[in-house]
C-alpha cells in the first residue's frame, strides 16, 4: 500500500509523482545519481534543476568530488545541497574534515557557493530559490552548505555518547520549528493558538497514518508479485540470423552495433574516457565521435562518478552506454551497478527503470599484467536485477549488443580484449541475438564443449577438427538453461572451458544445471588457475586454459581417442 509497495523502506523512500527519486544507503552515492538527473534534464531541454541532498559525512566521499568536478566540466544544472549537522554518524565534522567550511571546497571545482543558516526556514527557502535561478541563468552548478544540527540520534539505537547534553541544549534553542513559530507570531501572521493547533493537527495526522499503515502491515505483496518487480520485462526483439553478412573484426562489429544503436535512438549517449579522437582504449569507438559529436561524451578519470551519473540519467528516460577501459576497473563502478542500477526498479516498487549498458574489456592473453587482465563476470552473476553478456565472435558481439540496447534493465557487457582483432562474419542491421539465448555449432557427438568469450574461442582452436558440438553461452545471466539441458542430455561427455578460476564460476552454474536435471554425464572443466595473471607471457599462458590443456582434458574425457 506504500509508495514502494513495502520493498524500499523508509531509507529508500521514492515518490516520482513528487519528484523524489529516493535516497541511497551508501553515503554520498546518491550525488552522482542526481548528477545523472541533471544530465538528463539538460539533454531533454527541460528548464529545471536536480538537487543532490547530502550531509557533512558524505562530503568526504570520492564519488561526491568526482561528480562536482564532472558537473562543473559539463555545466550541469545541479544544486549540491549539503546539510552540515556537525556529525557524520558519531564522528564530529571538526575532527573529520580538514577545511574550516565545507562549501569552500566547491571553489576548487569552479562552482559558486555559499553558507546559510540551516535553522532559518525562510533563509533556506530564499537561498535555494536564488540558487535555482542562478543555475538556470548561468548554466552552471551551485553549492549550498546549510549549518544545522541533528537534535535526535543517528538511529533508534544511537545512545548519543559522543556529544554533551550541554551542546544539545544550546542547539535546541535554535530549533527551526520554534524559531519559525516565533517569527510568524511576532509578525502577526499567526497567533500562538493557531500555531499550537497546526502542531496538534500535524501530530494527529502522523499518528493516524501510522495506525493505518500498522493495521495493514501483514497485507503485503505476494512473493510472486515481488519477484515481478526485480527487473522490467525485456523489450528485446526476437532472434534473427538471416541478414546479409560481411567480414570484419570483433572490434568493428562492436563499433557497428554502437553506431546503429545511436542512429535508431536519440536517447543513447556513449560515455567514457578517451572515446573521442583517441578512439577508445582499444580503438573500438574509432571515429564515431565525428558521426555523433554531441553524443560521444568523454569524461574525466572518474569511473564511480560517471557510472553513477549514467544510472541517474537512465531513471529519467536516457539510455546511456558506459565504456570502462579495463574490466579490472569494474570494482570502481560496482556501487553504481549493483547498489543502484540493479536495485532501483525493485526498491522503488516499479516506479523507476534503469536501462543502461556498461561495456568493458576483460581478460588476459595480452601481457597486460594482473591489474589489466581480470575477468570479473562472476562478481555480477548473483546480483538480481541485471543481465550479463560475454560474446565470443564478431557476429554475436554485434547482434547481442543491439539486443542489450533494447533491455529495460542494466546490462554488463564483457568484451574480451584478445578477441578484438579476430575476424569473422558480421550481421546487418536486422541480425539480433536476444539475451539469454545460447548459440550451438553442431559438428559431431563425441563431446559437448561449453564455454563463452575467449574460453570458447580457444576451445574451437584446439578442437575445431574434432567431432564435437560447441555451445556458446553468450549470455551469462540469464543462462540458456533449456539449451544446456537439451544438449547435455544428447551428449554424455561434456567439457567446460572458461578463463577464470573454477570456484563460484559460470562453469559451476552449468554443472549445477546438469546435475539437478538428473542428466548422467561425464563432465570435465578447464579453467584458469587460482592466481592473478602474470606479466610474463609464458606464465600467463600457463595460468590460462591454453590449447594444450584443453586438448588433454578432451582426450581424457572421451577415453581412447583413436576409437
Amino acid at each position: 500500500h506504500g509508495l514502494c509497495k513495502g520493498l524500499g523502506g523508509s531509507m529508500h523512500m521514492t515518490d516520482v509523482s513528487n519528484y523524489n527519486l529516493g535516497s541511497s544507503a551508501v553515503v554520498g552515492s546518491g550525488v552522482p545519481l542526481a548528477g545523472g538527473c541533471a544530465f538528463a534534464l539538460k539533454r531533454q531541454n527541460i528548464p529545471n534543476i536536480a538537487v543532490a541532498i547530502f550531509g557533512d559525512g558524505a562530503s568526504s566521499r570520492g564519488s561526491v568530488h568526482e561528480m562536482m568536478n564532472l558537473a562543473s566540466v559539463w555545466n550541469l544544472p545541479i544544486l549540491f545541497f549539503m546539510e552540515n549537522n556537525h556529525y557524520g554518524m558519531s564522528a564530529s565534522s571538526d575532527r573529520m574534515i580538514a577545511t574550516s567550511t565545507i562549501h569552500n571546497r566547491a571553489e576548487g571545482y569552479g562552482i559558486g557557493h555559499e553558507k546559510l543558516d540551516g535553522n532559518d526556514v525562510l533563509a533556506v527557502i530564499d537561498g535555494v530559490k536564488k540558487a535555482r535561478e542562478r543555475i538556470l541563468k548561468d548554466n552552471k552548478p551551485y553549492f549550498i552548505e546549510v549549518d544545522t544540527y541533528r537534535l535526535c540520534g543517528h538511529s533508534k539505537s544511537d545512545k548519543l555518547l559522543y556529544r554533551t547534553r550541554e551542546e544539545e541544549k544550546e542547539w535546541a534553542k535554535k530549533d527551526p520549528i520554534s524559531l519559525f513559530v516565533s517569527f510568524v507570531v511576532k509578525n502577526g501572521i499567526l497567533s500562538e493558538n493557531q500555531c499550537a493547533d497546526i502542531e496538534k493537527n500535524a501530530f494527529e495526522c502522523v499518528d493516524k497514518a501510522w495506525e493505518e499503515a500498522w493495521a495493514k502491515r501483514d497485507d503485503i505483496l505476494s512473493l510472486e508479485e515481488a519477484r515481478d518487480l526485480v527487473m522490467p520485462e525485456s523489450q528485446s526483439p526476437l532472434f534473427f540470423d538471416g541478414g546479409k553478412k560481411h567480414k570484419g573484426t570483433y572490434r568493428t562489429a562492436v563499433r557497428e552495433a554502437l553506431s546503429e544503436i545511436m542512429e535508431n535512438d536519440e536517447r543513447v549517449t556513449l560515455i567514457g574516457e578517451d572515446i573521442g579522437v583517441y578512439g577508445g582504449c582499444f580503438g573500438v569507438t574509432g571515429d564515431l565521435y565525428k558521426k555523433f559529436p554531441d553524443r560521444i561524451l568523454e569524461t574525466p578519470v572518474s569511473e564511480e562518478g560517471f557510472s553513477g551519473m549514467a544510472v541517474g540519467a537512465s531513471m529519467l528516460g536516457e539510455r546511456p552506454i558506459v565504456e570502462i577501459m579495463y574490466a579490472d576497473f569494474m570494482t570502481l563502478v560496482s556501487d553504481a551497478v549493483i547498489n543502484h542500477g540493479a536495485k532501483t526498479y525493485f526498491m522503488s516498487g516499479g516506479q523507476l527503470k534503469c536501462p543502461f549498458i556498461v561495456r568493458t574489456a576483460m581478460g588476459g592473453g595480452t601481457g597486460h599484467g594482473a591489474q589489466h587482465t581480470a575477468c570479473p563476470e562472476a562478481m555480477f552473476l548473483n546480483v538480481p536485477g541485471i543481465k550479463v553478456c560475454a560474446p565470443s565472435t564478431p557476429w554475436s558481439a554485434k547482434a547481442l549488443l543491439k539486443a542489450a540496447a533494447k533491455e529495460e534493465c542494466p546490462v554488463v557487457f564483457f568484451e574480451h580484449k584478445a578477441l578484438y582483432s579476430n575476424e569473422g562474419d558480421i550481421g546487418d542491421e536486422n541480425d539480433i541475438l536476444p539475451l539469454g539465448k545460447a548459440l550451438v555449432e553442431e559438428k559431431g557427438m563425441d563431446a559437448l564443449i561449453i564455454g563463452y568469450s575467449r574460453g570458447l574461442y580457444e576451445a574451437k582452436k584446439a578442437l575445431g577438427e574434432e567431432r564435437v558440438t560447441f555451445l556458446d553461452l553468450v549470455s551469462l545471466k540469464p543462462l540458456d538453461e533449456e539449451c544446456i539441458k537439451q544438449w547435455a542430455g544428447k551428449i554424455g561427455r561434456i567439457l567446460i572451458v572458461e578463463n577464470v578460476p573454477l570456484q563460484s564460476s559460470v562453469a559451476e552454474s552449468v554443472i549445477r544445471i546438469i546435475r539437478e536435471s538428473g542428466i548422467k554425464a561425464k563432465i570435465k572443466t578447464v579453467s584458469a588457475l587460482d592466481m592473478p595473471l602474470a606479466f610474463s607471457k609464458k606464465l600467463e599462458n600457463a595460468i590460462l586454459p591454453n590449447r594444450d590443456r584443453i586438448r588433454e582434458a578432451f582426450v581424457d574425457l572421451i577415453g581412447d581417442y583413436d576409437d
